[in-house]
């Protein structure tokens, strides 16, 4: 038997134990892992890009809020499926919408898992290296991705976390030999989140052309024609000096400003992908060798994308586009990789191994999570009281004011000591005047609400130092009806309610 044909039959033979998997025990072994690697990450509705997307699903549900302000979560929602999607399910199964989100959060990320399986089993044979890969993951779903501000999964559920879902189960697909069911899942990512399903797709064709030709052929030939069809005019329409001060607030968009281990960040695992297919390909791993070798490329190719495109001053509009955020891609399978290689080569068969490896990558995670978000219950599941004073505050504004409630709070609230990132919008449901930290990443994408969000930021300077006249300020400029200030709370304001931290008040002078 040669060679080439012993290779053949090792191929075929791990085709068929792929096919042949018994479903149930995959079920049940990736169900704990979701629920482990969940415990780990920890669960925060309403946290860091969830005061866009809960908002905009809640304004769905219940159109009576927000009645101002809005355009600062609906139009960048409007690219989404995820808000429509959730507010329609919640009103055709009555759930609650709180345990609409967790239920779909738990899902989300139970096929993230489920795929990333999918994935090993093409590239390991041995099902220790399968489990370990899942287990790896499982635990680093919060790895940050280099410097993008982005990591595995996030702590919410999100847009990306379903697109994220959709691209790994195309991945399997495609390794599995299918040719259009990628296709439709590639589709349905880019309806859930169109940036991160251009990462998917064009990973998905360096895949196909480390394969057959006709895969290649059926997922990349419609992209010219499609981008040939899309107006691109936008990329050299000048920028104005609001937006581009909101752009400024974004550090982690401009790759030239990265620091070192940054850079090491995003350099470091495109050459460990090199050398794993190298490593592969001489010991006849070629489905090993593929993927890393398509890992590979598709890291340079992007690599080498955003160093052209972020280093010209007048392609300046591409910047919130993050060709960077083609790294997500890259540290799901670095890893997943990571793990799979431990399971087959360190921890082998050996039950104390198992139990040290799961312990290390579980609780390092766990600690920084915990560290990150002290201020908050690690698990802020629906129903349970927080002893947060944020959060005590958004929820007796929720509960205390009126709907048409306009407020104004300090614009860097999101980052005060013990706020943990947590959003006004999404927890207090009510109309806030727009802040930097969150708001700016929103006009960075939709450059029509820079003059806006400029007008509203200015409005709201040395906001630690405000008095009476200042928020009568606020009141006649934007009708301004309610602010969230520090407790003890400044001379003259009307205060319903207040913690040890904070106090929520009317302005004198307008009836509700």
């Amino acid at each position: 038997m040669t060679f080439g044909t012993a290779q053949l039959e090792a191929q075929a033979d791990a085709r068929r134990q792929i096919g042949t998997a018994r479903p149930l025990p995959r079920f049940l072994l990736i169900t704990v892992f979701t629920l482990l690697g969940f415990a780990v990450m920890g669960y925060h509705p309403g946290l860091e890009d969830d005061a866009i997307y809960l908002a905009a699903i809640k304004a769905q549900l219940h159109p009576s809020l927000f009645p101002h302000s809005a355009e600062f979560f609906r139009l960048q929602t409007e690219a989404t499926l995820m808000c429509p999607w959730i507010a329609t399910f919640v009103r055709v199964t009555s759930i609650p919408l709180v345990w609409a989100e967790f239920l779909w959060q738990l899902i989300s990320l139970f096929v993230i898992l489920w795929a990333c399986h999918g994935i090993a089993r093409h590239c390991f044979p041995k099902a220790r290296a399968q489990w370990a890969g899942v287990a790896m993951v499982a635990a680093m779903l919060t790895l940050p991705a280099s410097g993008t501000a982005l990591t595995l999964a996030d702590q919410y559920l999100q847009p990306r976390n379903l697109a994220t879902a959709c691209i790994l189960l195309a991945i399997e697909r495609l390794l599995a030999g299918r040719r259009w069911q990628p296709a439709v899942l590639l589709a349905l990512a880019f309806l859930f989140h169109p940036l991160m399903a251009v990462m998917g797709i064009s990973f998905c064709i360096f895949l196909s052309l480390t394969g057959s030709c006709a895969t290649a052929v059926a997922l990349g030939s419609p992209q010219p024609s499609a981008a040939a069809s899309l107006p691109l005019g936008w990329v050299l329409k000048g920028a104005s000096p609001s937006w581009r001060e909101a752009l400024a607030t974004r550090r982690y968009y401009f790759l030239y400003q990265w620091r070192w281990y940054e850079w090491l960040g995003c350099l470091a695992p495109i050459f460990l992908f090199w050398l794993l297919a190298k490593v592969a390909r001489r010991h006849g791993r070629t489905q090993l060798a593929r993927f890393a070798g398509a890992v590979f490329a598709y890291g340079i190719f992007h690599q080498a994308l955003a160093m052209i495109l972020l280093a010209i001053p007048a392609l300046v509009r591409v910047t919130p586009l993050q060709p960077m955020r083609y790294l997500h891609l890259v540290y799901v399978f670095l890893a997943l990789m990571a793990g799979c290689l431990a399971g087959e080569f360190l921890l082998k068969a050996s039950a104390w191994r198992w139990a040290l490896y799961l312990l290390a990558i579980n609780i390092g995670m766990f600690a920084s999570q915990r560290i990150e978000f002290a201020a908050s219950p690690h698990l802020e599941l629906p129903g349970r009281q927080s002893a947060n004073p944020w959060l005590q505050a958004f929820d007796w504004i929720r509960t205390n004011t009126p709907e048409d409630a306009y407020f104004a709070l300090d614009p860097y609230y999101l980052s005060a000591p013990g706020e943990d990132f947590h959003g006004f919008r999404a927890l207090a449901e009510r109309s806030q005047l727009a802040d930097p930290v969150k708001d700016g990443a929103v006009v960075t994408q939709v450059p029509a609400l820079a003059p806006e969000w400029q007008q509203q930021v200015a409005a709201l300077r040395n906001w630690p130092s405000f008095q009476l006249a200042d928020f009568d300020r606020l009141r006649e400029q934007f009708g301004v009806s309610w602010v969230l200030v520090s407790y003890p709370q400044p001379t003259g304001l009307a205060c319903r309610w207040h913690n040890g931290v904070l106090s929520v008040c009317r302005i004198p002078g307008r009836t509700e």
